[in-house]
């Protein structure tokens, strides 16, 4: 599961979407939010939403960072003009939570909401089901306060009517249920609500953080609509990183790419984002961790043009700067349901074919391994390739585990000689 981060405006967005429907009409929020950015001030923002200029307001960055209150980053009951004074303040300011530093750049926008009880709550996705939090002494303060937090374990099969709520009260159990069940279809891997409160009658949403499992994103995108995933906040792109961003932005299927360390001697091009996280990690396992130099996945099927691109911004990379030692490419995934490895594989060829020279100077050795539909012709590929332009490489289906390919790029094969 890849978790990552959605912005807590298009979190309100989704909620005001789905609840009514998920609690069948018993649970209403407007979602009355707006987002301010440096290309759209809060003045065009009221021209969208009337109640700006009409209503008491809450401001606060939207940047996928916390503890925005205890960095008086909050800004409460405030008239039009001093929101729009504070924004401007803010907007482009280099402020640092905890120990990362960036710049201020999106605001979310809000009314005001009077109110004396608050609440928290808070869901997240385990290996074996799914743990709901839920404490009647919500915010800033409940870390300080989680003694008072109870816990509640939905397991795999089970549904969100088999867990016993009996001392929490009706309302309250019915927007738990409603937002679980809201969890579920759209595929939250974690969602916090920090806090909510109770107005005549009324459930809501104050302080939202959420994460999408964004390799849902091929059946859920009618659902999510159109989301965002931002950078992490203080997160900067190198050239080569904006421009595989770039192409995953413009695509259907999924390109990510992170430079890790440009003189690192161990280069990943993984298909698949859990086959990503287990080639890194087994690297990591083996002791090479700061050899790794990149990581990244080409998933969701992408074309042989996308994953010609985004193999030689790779190899580019790679060989860029020279290692006396050499390096490792390792061209591996799993066994993938629908992207055609044929295919892929065709650009990846073009790539290492237009590249042949400058790894040969790097002195690269390459190791193969995937599986899927039209694996065995992509293989072939491989190896005809690899003796057409004269580089080492060792080229496998899926009958070698995953781990063990990396175990014989980085420690040999039958010797299990260490690369020095």
């Amino acid at each position: 599961m890849a978790q990552r981060g959605i912005r807590e405006y298009t979190a309100k967005k989704i909620l005001a979407k789905y609840i009514d429907k998920y609690s069948n009409g018993k649970l209403h929020y407007e979602g009355e939010v707006a987002l301010v950015t440096p290309e759209k001030g809060i003045e065009a923002a009221a021209e969208e939403n009337s109640w700006i200029k009409e209503r008491r307001l809450v401001v606060k960055p939207d940047q996928l960072f916390g503890k925005r209150g205890k960095h008086n980053l909050v800004l409460l009951n405030a008239t039009f003009d001093e929101a729009k004074r504070w924004i401007e303040e803010k907007m482009g300011k280099i402020v640092t939570i905890g120990k990362t530093r960036g710049m201020l750049t999106h605001f979310i926008v809000e009314p005001f909401v009077p109110h004396t009880k608050e609440y928290y709550v808070a869901m997240r996705t385990e290996p074996k089901g799914d743990k709901i939090y839920f404490s009647e002494q919500g915010g800033i303060n409940i870390e300080e306060n989680w003694e008072n937090v109870k816990e509640f374990f939905v397991p795999i099969l089970n549904t969100i009517e088999d867990v016993d709520f009996s001392n929490v009260d009706e309302k309250i159990k019915l927007f738990i249920k409603t937002l679980y069940k809201i969890f579920v279809d759209l595929d939250f891997s974690y969602l916090e609500i920090n806090p909510f409160t109770i107005v005549d009658s009324r459930i809501v949403p104050l302080d939202v953080v959420a994460r999408l499992d964004d390799t849902a994103l091929y059946w859920d995108k009618d659902k999510w609509g159109d989301v965002e995933f931002p950078t992490p906040f203080g997160r900067t792109f190198t050239k080569d990183e904006q421009f595989i961003k770039g192409l995953d932005e413009r695509t259907g299927a999924s390109l990510k790419f992170t430079l890790l360390n440009p003189k690192g001697r161990i280069w990943l091009m993984v298909a698949g984002g859990g086959a990503s996280v287990i080639y890194a990690d087994t690297v990591v396992d083996l002791g090479y961790g700061k050899e790794l130099a990149n990581y990244g996945e080409y998933s969701g099927n992408p074309s042989e043009e996308e994953t010609y691109l985004y193999a030689k911004t790779i190899l580019d990379l790679m060989t860029r700067e020279k290692d006396p030692r050499g390096k490792v490419l390792i061209i591996g995934g799993g066994i993938a349901n629908f992207t055609d490895v044929a295919k892929t594989f065709k650009g990846i060829v073009r790539a290492l074919r237009e590249y042949k020279d400058k790894l040969k100077e790097n002195n690269v050795k390459i190791y193969v391994r995937r599986g899927g539909p039209n694996y065995k012709e992509g293989l072939a590929m491989m190896k005809r390739l690899g003796e057409e332009i004269g580089i080492p490489m060792e080229v496998y289906g899926p009958e070698l585990h995953m781990t063990r390919i990396v175990k014989y790029a980085l420690k040999g094969d039958k010797n299990e000689t260490t690369i020095q």
